[in-house]
Order: structure tokens, then C-alpha cells, then sequence
């Protein structure tokens, strides 16, 4: 299939990664809290401290809000 042939409606209305509340709620953190910590302007390691998680885990979730933006598209219809 060429680019060009790929239409509006041509994917189905879900994904197949995990939404970022959905990660934050596996983590034992508040959404809210991660994104006014990204807000702040807070590193990961700061933003970890202030949320008792691991740094790897702050370091997950910021790259997925970077990479994916606030939310993901979770289910379809």
C-alpha cells in the first residue's frame, strides 16, 4: 500500500500502549501530579523523589507523555 492510498479511517480507534493514566495509576501516581511536575519543569530524578518512585519509572512516564503527548487513544468504540 502506497502512502497515498492511506485514508482517513484507514486505522482502527485504539492502540495497543498502555494510556498515560493508565501507567501513572500502575505506578501509585496521580496524572494530575505528573503533569505539574512536567509543568514545573521538574527532571526526573527531582520529579521521582517528590512522588516516592523509582527514577526509571519517572523516566518511563516522561518519555511516554514526549512521545505520545497527554493521552493515547484507548479503546475505539
Amino acid at each position: 500500500m502506497k502512502e497515498s492510498d492511506i485514508q482517513q479511517g484507514s486505522f482502527p480507534p485504539w492502540s495497543r500502549i498502555p494510556s498515560l493514566q493508565d501507567m501513572c495509576r500502575e505506578a501509585g501516581i496521580g496524572h494530575d501530579q505528573l503533569i505539574e511536575a512536567i509543568a514545573q519543569g521538574l527532571g526526573t530524578e527531582e520529579a521521582a523523589q517528590r512522588m516516592k518512585v523509582k527514577k526509571e519509572t519517572m523516566e518511563s512516564l516522561y518519555e511516554h507523555f514526549y512521545r505520545y503527548g497527554i493521552s493515547s487513544v484507548q479503546g475505539g468504540d
